[in-house]
């Protein structure tokens, strides 16, 4: 939790030494959030203040004192997200050969991408929250970049953003932070191959990176075309992400096969771990 508050304090100290920074945070629900919420629990007793803005049909993101929660309406209920989240999971996790896992999650894939699309949708055009973010003049946005929404909203508002996750499909987090991702020698999600390939392993592990180009323009092209618009200029999620100022990532570099990184990334692993407490005597 130091290491993290560290490195936010130079983007929440921009007004004087002593001055606390103001907050933005455009959150991910399910576990997403319950690693977010430690830090800004952080964050807050060191006098910074926060604002939450969520979609009313939230599931984990709950009030607190430690933050001003802001709700915006959206077309799905929570009972619609509960159900999406179940069967995507039960999927990404069951036994089912490669190629027919591969299919079942791009349909999920696909119903993800028009849900979170909707969401953003619906935050970007709501012009009473809009005004509050302008009028608020943030310092920072804090941000998961797997849903880029929260990133069209700091290039529009010119806010600086850090973005808390532990990866993005398709490597686009790598290519965004200019860093290389060679098919060759790092694998792939679901390829079930390591770092050591034989031939065999590496054509495998280059056919899969291929074929997340095609998945991820799936899920991602909405999301380009609703960001082009607002921010009305052509722009790709790639191009979004590469502004992102830091990258907390919520992976140990211990547990993960050898990957090239760039100086902005930073391994947070273990940050949504429990305290430890003394035993009893």
């Amino acid at each position: 939790h130091t290491m993290l508050v560290a490195l936010l304090l130079p983007f929440l100290c921009l007004l004087s030494p002593a001055a606390a920074g103001k907050l933005l945070v455009i959150p991910m629900e399910g576990s997403h959030w319950l690693s977010m919420k430690k830090v800004l629990v952080e964050l807050s007793k060191r006098g910074h203040e926060i604002v939450v803005v969520a979609p009313d049909n939230r599931m984990l993101i709950d009030s607190s004192d430690v933050y001003e929660l802001k709700t915006y309406p959206v077309p799905f209920t929570t009972e619609d997200m509960q159900e999406h989240i179940h069967s995507a999971s039960a999927k990404a996790f069951s036994q089912d050969p490669f190629l027919v896992r591969f299919w079942k999650l791009l349909a999920d894939y696909r119903q993800s991408g028009a849900m979170f699309h909707a969401f953003c949708k619906a935050l970007l055009y709501n012009q009473e929250m809009m005004k509050y973010i302008e009028e608020s003049h943030f310092d920072v946005l804090f941000t998961d970049p797997v849903t880029p929404c929260g990133q069209v909203l700091a290039l529009h508002f010119s806010i600086p953003s850090v973005f808390f996750l532990r990866i993005v499909p398709c490597a686009i987090d790598v290519r965004a932070a200019q860093g290389p991702d060679p098919p060759s020698y790092v694998p792939r999600m679901f390829s079930e191959n390591t770092d050591r390939m034989t031939f065999s392993e590496r054509v495998k592990n280059f056919l899969i990176a291929l074929s997340e180009s095609f998945i991820c323009n799936i899920v991602y092209s909405p999301f380009e075309e609703l960001a082009s618009e607002f921010l009305q200029k052509p722009i790709t999620v790639t191009e979004l992400l590469s502004h992102g100022s830091i990258w907390l990532r919520r992976i140990d570099f211990v547990f993960e096969y050898p990957m090239p990184v760039m100086p902005n990334m930073v391994f947070i692993g273990g940050i949504h771990c429990g305290e430890k407490k003394k035993l009893l005597s």
